[in-house]
């Protein structure tokens, strides 16, 4: 039985970076950038106005009230084609290029029309209501990064960057595997001493909220010609996840299984609660990751190992940032060799600092806990009874509208 780090480092250094692909913009929500990006224009890419008003020379404005003549009008889209002289003033809207020879803009609640006269009210300094050319970026400026994870904003701001296209990896393909004759799907009909295939839905959808593309192998049955059958539908997969069947009882048989089909093991079990029975190797040149069946242990040790995996084959994570931490809300007795996952709940105290409140029931059966969870509590081998308000470890599962 080896550690969660020696595991975590084994996982993470059999799995490949994929290779680059071009999306379009439209396509690129939750993709992972392969490539730094630079601007292709500068925005604004002229002076514009920040303000409906008109556009100024300031020095016409020393002496207030002043009367000058509006020459024309510039609006977003179509700027005026001629010079702004002295005693002039040009009629602008937000966002049109400042006219030549104007050097500040007075906002229209400061000034009177009268025809094609304006008095205004109010002096400007130079530069007063203006947005200069490239306030934004600049053309050629690098601001997207290779590993950014692409957000609505990051789309927004390619977009304003006149980049049409950009290059990410390849979307991993996981295939995952339940096993288990007294597992069935939801809505099929059901034994009294069947289950309902919980795991495999959940991991499918974990598997896309993390970047990937989830291939469904389907159940199979507790007998080698079930799982030979099935398993040959990873072929094509970036990294074989199986579920259940990995650990010590006489029908276990998967280990045994990808064992005769020639899978190189790097290890089996590791000091985890819950979650001991994971399993990790290769099978020719995939990773095959085995978690266990039980529900909450499939997606706790899900979390740990799966999750970094997908994001070294996408380039992102492995940074070093230090874990995040919370205020514990309870306390808690001496943590025994293994590593421990507590699912908990997160709330702020009065002075705004997260609170994590470990459950009462920590069952690795308990899937309506682990849904309810909205973090781990990470609690070192042989660590220490804790008091409520000490400081601990976390690692969040809940991560805007998606989540485990």
């Amino acid at each position: 039985m080896i550690s969660v780090a020696e595991a975590l480092e084994r996982v993470n250094s059999s799995v490949k970076l994929l290779s680059i692909e071009q999306v379009g913009l439209d396509g690129a929500l939750g993709r992972v950038l392969a490539e730094d990006v630079a601007a292709r224009v500068g925005h604004p890419p002229v002076a514009v106005s920040s303000m409906d008003g008109y556009a100024v020379r300031a020095e016409d404005l020393a002496t207030i009230p002043a009367t000058l003549e509006v020459i024309g009008e510039a609006m977003a889209g179509r700027g005026f084609g001629a010079v702004t002289g002295a005693g002039q003033a040009v009629r602008i809207f937000t966002g049109a290029p400042l006219p030549a020879g104007a050097d500040a803009v007075v906002m229209q609640e400061d000034c009177e029309r009268s025809g094609d006269r304006v008095t205004v009210g109010e002096r400007v300094d130079k530069g007063r209501f203006i947005r200069p050319a490239g306030l934004d970026f600049h053309e050629g400026e690098t601001l997207l990064s290779s590993g950014t994870v692409l957000s609505a904003r990051e789309i927004g701001l390619a977009a304003a960057m006149n980049v049409p296209w950009l290059m990410v990896r390849r979307k991993p393909r996981i295939a995952y595997l339940a096993t288990g004759n007294e597992v069935v799907m939801p809505g099929d009909p059901l034994r009294a001493e069947q289950i309902i295939s919980s795991n495999s839905l959940a991991l499918g959808a974990y598997v896309r909220v993390l970047g990937g593309v989830p291939v469904n192998l389907g159940i199979a049955g507790d007998d080698a010609e079930s799982l030979v059958r099935l398993l040959a539908g990873a072929g094509q997969a970036d990294m074989l996840v199986t579920i259940g069947g990995v650990s010590v009882g006489d029908y276990d048989l998967v280990r045994q299984v990808l064992d005769e089909k020639g899978m190189e093991l790097g290890f089996h079990r590791v000091a985890m609660r819950p979650g001991k029975p994971v399993m990790f190797g290769r099978l020719g040149g995939m990773p095959v990751l085995g978690l266990p069946g039980n529900p909450v242990s499939a997606g706790v040790t899900a979390v740990v190992f799966l999750k970094p995996a997908m994001e070294a084959m996408l380039g992102i994570g492995g940074g070093g940032e230090p874990a995040p931490t919370a205020l514990l809300g309870g306390d808690l007795t001496a943590n025994g060799r293994r590593q421990d996952y507590l699912r908990a709940n997160l709330g702020r105290d009065t002075g705004g600092n997260w609170v994590a409140t470990p459950f009462a029931a920590q069952d690795s059966a308990m899937m309506a806990r682990f849904a309810a969870a909205d973090c781990l509590i990470v609690r070192p081998p042989l660590a220490a009874a804790a008091k409520a308000g000490a400081r601990v470890e976390i690692m969040p599962l809940r991560h805007g509208l998606l989540s485990f």
